[in-house]
């Protein structure tokens, strides 16, 4: 018999989903079966898969080791000992600076290098996250940014937290801005509201009654020589919504492969840019539930890189233009 006292992290969650996490590998079927066979009891009583679960509640198991171990979830933990960028940490939530060329998190069957990794070995690192109490909860990231795009993560500590950071993102209550560079010189703000869909070249592609709705605010911060500089106010965050939505526009974000200018991302090749010129520069909290965070700023250049050559087309210095209050 192996017996599970729930924590905070899990209080509030169905019976049946907090198994379903701890037996990852378990078909359903394996769990409501056991749940009616008094197998798995909860307080020592039988129960129902939609019961709800509270924080001290004891789980039961009156199952073998093997079959535990054959269904039991794998404790992941990357294979390096790098820390994260941090950009802003409190007791329930973390701001990760990704730089390029760094996943958010891993999605092959072979170990990469990535964002969510390195924070869950940073928490694991400060006692503050144990992969062997925390039976179905771990730390996340709610928003989520392209290998080649950089900026700042939001990072949720514990599932409440969790909960609250995604229920804001939902209502629009944490404002994310990007910066980008465009072939092109746009004259004026423009805003682009249109359903993107995915084809099978895994390219998102306007569609007039399918796919996704996507709202992007555009701001031109500067033009000069042929390229316009743009903050970007994200509304929706669909997969590559900002770059699509600039190829609707006939705007191609420089270095971008899959949506830009062969000619034009060939010159600033030689100029050192080896990625897309997108960077996430700036989060704004206006949640209620968040009251550390309300109403606070937070700014994160964009690297050398990207900076200098920013700073050498339009003759500016970036810092500066990113802090203005009137970007947006």
């Amino acid at each position: 018999m192996r017996e599970i006292i729930v924590n905070k992290n899990d209080s509030g969650r169905r019976l049946d989903r907090f198994l379903k996490i701890y037996f990852e590998k378990a078909p359903l079927s394996f769990i409501y079966k056991n749940l009616r066979k008094k197998n798995i009891v909860l307080n020592g009583k039988k129960a129902k898969p939609e019961d709800i679960i509270d924080e001290g509640d004891s789980i039961k198991l009156f199952l073998s080791e093997d079959t535990i171990n054959k269904f039991k979830k794998d404790i992941k933990k990357s294979k390096n000992s790098k820390l994260p960028n941090i950009l802003y940490e409190d007791e329930d939530i973390i701001l990760v600076k990704k730089p390029v060329n760094m996943l958010t998190h891993n999605d092959s069957s072979t170990y990469k290098d990535n964002a969510l990794d390195r924070m869950v070995d940073y928490l694991i690192e400060k006692g503050e996250y144990s992969p062997r109490l925390e039976k179905s909860f771990r730390p996340a990231f709610v928003n989520r940014l392209d290998r080649n795009t950089s900026g700042i993560l939001i990072g949720a500590k514990n599932l409440k937290t969790l909960q609250v950071l995604n229920e804001a993102i939902k209502n629009h209550e944490i404002k994310k801005y990007y910066i980008t560079i465009v072939s092109g010189n746009v004259k004026s703000d423009f805003d682009v509201d249109i359903n993107l869909v995915k084809t099978k070249n895994n390219v998102m592609k306007k569609s007039s009654d399918q796919g996704k709705r996507s709202i992007t605010k555009f701001h031109v911060l500067k033009n000069k020589g042929g390229y316009s500089l743009l903050s970007v106010n994200l509304i929706t965050g669909r997969t590559h919504q900002i770059r699509a939505s600039l190829k609707e526009k006939n705007l191609f974000i420089i270095g971008d492969r899959k949506y830009g200018d062969d000619k034009t991302n060939k010159i600033f090749m030689d100029k050192g840019l080896d990625s897309q010129f997108l960077h996430n520069y700036a989060l704004v909290f206006e949640s209620d539930k968040l009251k550390n965070l309300l109403g606070k700023k937070f700014t994160y250049l964009p690297g050398e890189k990207m900076t200098r050559i920013a700073e050498e087309i339009f003759e500016v210095n970036l810092g500066e233009i990113l802090n203005e209050k009137n970007n947006f």
